[in-house]
């Protein structure tokens, strides 16, 4: 069992933007350290959102974080020898960090473009409330639907 929780790290705003979402994204798009290349491919990717579209890249990007985000999912839980989906609210940390890996595995796995442009074309997809990403949230608002029968047993 754990003593307490760990204190949560302060995330500074991006140097662009001045937006501590887009800096959380960049984090998340980078891998084996290579902070510098997952700056370039956020901003090239904001900067296509911005041609293509006519409109404000970080509107577009707060509008798709927020229409990929689920409000509810279901939880696993234990009782009497019978395990359950009970279906619970999601805090708004998990709700943007799902929202965020979601938005980047339906990137990387559509195929035949460079990665600011799939992932230009994913946040605009989720700003339109279509693309994988959303069908992902859609699924798990249809569990924790389903599921309702169980929502007694919350914690």
């Amino acid at each position: 069992m754990r003593r307490g929780k760990p204190e949560k790290r302060v995330i500074p705003p991006d140097l662009r933007y001045g937006n501590v979402r887009i800096q959380t994204m960049i984090h998340h798009i980078m891998k084996r350290g290579k902070k510098s290349l997952a700056t370039r491919l956020m901003y090239d990717a904001l900067d296509i959102i911005a041609e293509r579209t006519g409109k404000d890249p970080v509107e577009v990007f707060e509008t798709a974080i927020k229409n990929v985000s689920p409000v509810m999912e279901v939880r696993p839980r234990r009782i009497g020898g019978a395990t359950y989906q009970v279906p619970m609210e999601v805090d708004a940390e998990r709700r943007l960090a799902l929202a965020i890996r979601w938005i980047l595995a339906a990137t990387r796995s559509r195929s035949g473009k460079p990665f600011a442009e799939r992932l230009a074309e994913e946040l605009m997809d989720a700003y339109n409330e279509q693309g994988a990403a959303i069908r992902k949230r859609d699924e798990t608002h249809k569990m924790a639907e389903a599921n309702r029968a169980f929502s007694h047993y919350r914690v």
